[in-house]
C-alpha cells in the first residue's frame, strides 16, 4: 500500500476556492463531483441497473452526493470506510412567492433556513443561488455572485435601546432584504429577472431553490496568516476534505476496505428528506454496491458489521472572550488538529472503541489531534453521526475542526486544520 498522502497550505488555498464556488448545496456537489470526476470517478443514475465493476463511481441527488471507490480485489462482504458530512449551511432562502416591497423599496421574500446567527446578515452585500427547474424537468444552477441585495439594519438614532438591550430580531419583520427601488412591485419579477441572467425565455422556470449568500471572499487573516476566515465552513470544509481524501486513495493497492464519501444535505434542520442522512440515501448505495458485485442479504450484513463512519463537521474552538462556556479541562486550540467530539448522552456517536479508531488514523498520519465535550450547564449541538450508528446500525465517530462563529454568514477557523483533517482522512480511508 501507498504511503498516506499528504497535504500542506496549498489544500487550504484550494478550500476557498471551494467556499466561493460553492454557495449553495447544488453547487457543492457540482464542484465535488467536477474533482471527483478528473480523478478517474463515473456517475451512475439511480434509475439505471448497476455493475460490479471496479472503480470510482458517484451518485448526485439534489444537494447530495455519495461517492466510493471499489477496488479490484473487493469481496461482496468487503466493509466500507465512510467519510460523511454536509452540504447545507444556515442561510436566508427565497420562498415561494418572492416579490415584495414597502414605502418604495423592492424586497425579496425570504425564509429562514436553519439556525443562522441573524445579526451576521445584516448590511452584507449579498449574492442569490440556487437551482430552477425548467417547464421540460431539467435543472439549472444559478449563481448571482456580485451584490444584489441587503438587510438594512436600523441606525441607532431610531433605537437607542440597542445599546444598552442588544439587538433583537423579528425574523419575519427584519430579515427581508432590499434589491431595488419602486412602488410597482409585480409576481415573477425576481424570476424573471434569474430567467434573463442565464438566457433563459421567459416562464421557462417553474420551481425554484434559491437561497442567499455574501460575496465577500475567503481570506487569511492575522499577522501571520495564521486563521481562515469565509462562508460555510460548517460544514463543506469537510465535504472538501472529504473530496480530497477520497480522490487520493482511489488507485491504491490493497485497500482493505471500500472508501465512501457521503455529502448529506438538510443536516441543519434535521435530516429528514431524500437528500439528508435520516433518509435511505446511504444505505440504498452501499447495499447496491454490494449486491452488484454478487452479494447477498449475508454479504450485506458482514459488510455493515464491519463498516465505520467519521462523522465530519465543525465543533467549537474555545473563544477568548467566552471561555467560561466551554468546559473548564477541554478547550480546543484553531491550528492544534482536527477534534474528536463526545456526548455521553449520544448527542455525538463516539465511544471508547471509535475513539480508537481515530487515534490510530491520527497516529499513521503523523497527525495532532484534540478532543471537544460540552460544558455541563450548556445544551449540545448534534450531527449526521447519531443518525448514521441508528440508521444503518454502523460504528461511527464523530470528529471536524475546531472554529469560530459558527453559524455565522463568515466563521473562522485556523489555517492549518483543514489540511491535517485531510491527512487524517487519508489515513483513515486507507485502514
Amino acid at each position: 500500500m501507498s504511503a498516506p498522502h499528504r497535504f500542506d497550505r496549498g489544500h487550504t488555498d484550494d478550500l476557498m476556492t471551494f467556499l466561493a464556488a460553492s454557495p449553495t448545496p447544488y453547487h457543492a456537489v457540482a464542484n465535488a463531483a467536477e474533482r471527483l470526476e478528473k480523478a478517474g470517478f463515473r456517475q451512475v443514475s439511480e434509475t439505471d441497473a448497476w455493475d460490479g465493476a471496479s472503480g470510482g463511481k458517484y451518485v448526485l441527488r439534489g444537494g447530495a452526493i455519495i461517492a466510493w471507490y471499489v477496488p479490484e480485489d473487493a469481496a461482496p462482504h468487503t466493509p466500507y470506510r465512510i467519510v460523511g458530512a454536509h452540504t447545507d449551511s444556515p442561510n436566508l432562502r427565497v420562498k415561494p412567492l418572492p416579490d415584495s416591497g414597502a414605502h418604495g423599496w423592492r424586497q425579496v421574500a425570504v425564509e429562514i433556513y436553519g439556525g443562522p446567527l441573524m445579526n451576521s446578515w445584516l448590511d452584507r452585500d449579498l449574492g442569490l443561488a440556487g437551482r430552477l427547474t425548467l417547464r421540460d424537468g431539467s435543472t439549472r444552477l444559478v449563481n448571482v455572485d456580485r451584490p444584489l441585495l441587503r438587510v438594512p439594519q436600523l441606525a441607532i438614532h431610531l433605537d437607542r435601546a440597542v445599546s444598552s438591550d442588544g439587538l433583537k430580531l423579528d425574523k419575519q419583520r427584519h430579515l427581508q432584504p432590499v434589491w431595488g427601488l419602486g412602488d410597482d412591485v409585480r409576481d415573477g419579477d425576481l424570476i424573471a429577472f434569474l430567467e434573463e441572467e442565464l438566457g433563459l425565455g421567459a416562464g421557462e422556470v417553474t420551481g425554484w431553490d434559491l437561497m442567499t449568500h455574501s460575496v465577500e471572499a475567503p481570506a487569511y487573516l492575522g499577522r501571520d496568516k495564521e486563521l481562515l476566515a469565509g462562508p460555510r465552513m460548517d460544514n463543506l470544509l469537510s465535504v472538501h476534505a472529504g473530496v480530497a481524501a477520497l480522490t487520493a486513495v482511489s488507485g491504491t493497492s490493497g485497500l482493505p476496505y471500500i472508501p465512501v464519501l457521503a455529502a448529506f444535505d438538510h443536516e441543519e434542520n434535521g435530516s429528514q428528506s431524500d437528500t439528508g442522512a435520516d433518509g435511505p440515501l446511504l444505505g440504498g448505495v452501499l447495499e447496491r454496491s454490494v449486491f452488484a458485485r454478487g452479494g447477498s442479504y449475508e454479504d450485506r450484513a458482514r459488510a455493515f458489521a464491519g463498516t465505520v463512519c467519521l462523522s465530519s463537521d465543525t465543533g467549537h474552538a474555545v473563544h477568548p472572550n467566552y471561555a467560561e462556556r466551554h468546559d473548564p479541562t477541554h478547550h480546543p486550540r484553531v491550528n492544534g488538529g482536527p477534534i474528536l467530539k463526545v456526548n455521553v448522552n449520544n448527542r455525538y456517536a463516539t465511544d471508547g472503541s471509535g475513539r480508537a479508531v481515530w487515534a490510530a488514523a491520527c497516529e499513521r498520519a503523523g497527525v495532532p489531534f484534540q478532543s471537544f465535550v460540552s460544558n455541563n450547564s450548556m445544551p449540545c449541538g448534534t450531527t449526521i453521526g447519531p443518525i448514521t450508528a441508528a440508521r444503518h446500525g454502523i460504528k461511527t465517530v464523530d470528529i471536524g475542526v475546531a472554529i469560530l462563529s459558527m453559524h455565522s454568514v463568515r466563521e473562522l477557523c485556523g489555517a492549518d486544520d483543514p489540511h491535517l483533517l485531510a491527512n487524517a482522512l487519508v489515513a483513515f480511508l486507507e485502514g
